[in-house]
């Protein structure tokens, strides 16, 4: 074999290996990378495209590169008190009145989401928004959603009462996400100053969750 030859055979690997960097960064990191970011949604959107990876990659992908800039707004500790006590009293409200309840957190995660420099629900991106910041707790964000929608089949049962109650259980964990103080340093506050940043930290506030009975 002749120098030249192995020469470009050398060259040859090169471009092969610069080309999968290449594909592998326009892809968002490959399969490995897109399932950690968006976890469930990764295998949710596999599914809705029939197993075709190659289609789900392309439609996570066109998410990052929609959302993957977005750097959420801190809430102050006021705002962050006055969204727990809304929540804790909508979760007792729901003994009397689960659809209505239900239907206040909903229009609750739409209110901090979009506070928190996430789209409004009605401009159909918030989802899309929220699955490359917030994957984790979304299927629950959107089983909470379809059940505020109001149904054509009368009053719900107690059955439907008990669905209430776990959609807005699981919505609870989208609910401390996005409330969560966070972790950097904030330097400004919408609101209260810097100063509320550190009461954020050294208060943490959690609610028990009320004992509900079905009705």
């Amino acid at each position: 074999m002749t120098t030249g030859i192995i020469i470009g055979a050398v060259v040859v690997a090169v471009l092969i290996a610069l080309a999968a960097v290449v594909t592998t960064r326009r892809g968002g990191g490959g399969t490995g990378q897109l399932r950690r970011r968006f976890g469930p949604e990764y295998e949710r959107t596999v599914a809705r495209h029939e197993g075709d990876t190659d289609a789900a990659h392309r439609e996570l992908q066109e998410r990052v590169d929609r959302h993957g800039g977005l750097a959420p707004e801190p809430l102050s500790a006021r705002r962050t008190e006055e969204y727990r006590v809304e929540w804790a009293a909508l979760q007792e409200r729901f003994v009397d009145s689960p659809a209505k309840a239900v239907r206040e957190a909903s229009a609750l995660l739409d209110r901090l989401a979009h506070e928190r420099g996430f789209p409004e629900h009605a401009s159909g991106e918030q989802i899309d928004a929220l699955s490359v910041h917030r994957p984790r707790h979304l299927q629950a964000y959107r089983d909470l959603r379809g059940a505020a929608e109001p149904r054509k089949d009368g009053d719900r049962t107690t059955a439907d009462t008990e669905e209430l109650r776990a959609r807005l259980l699981g919505a609870r964990a989208l609910f401390d996400d996005l409330i969560a103080v966070d972790k950097e340093p904030r330097t400004t506050s919408r609101e209260d100053g810097a100063g509320d940043a550190d009461s954020g930290r050294n208060g943490s506030h959690r609610f028990h969750l009320p004992s509900w009975s079905s009705r």
